[in-house]
């Protein structure tokens, strides 16, 4: 079982947790969508 990590959606899992550090109404927002897609990617592969 080999297992494929595409760059992509761990770079948006980094910036969304870094981007929750310091939150505003906008980050917080471009914060879940790059959780939500990150975790998505890396659930397809």
């Amino acid at each position: 079982m080999q297992i494929d990590i595409s760059p992509q959606p761990v770079v948006a899992l980094i910036a969304g947790i870094a981007i929750l550090v310091a939150p505003k109404l906008l980050n917080f927002i471009v914060a879940i969508y790059l959780i939500v897609f990150g975790v998505l990617g890396l659930i397809r592969m």
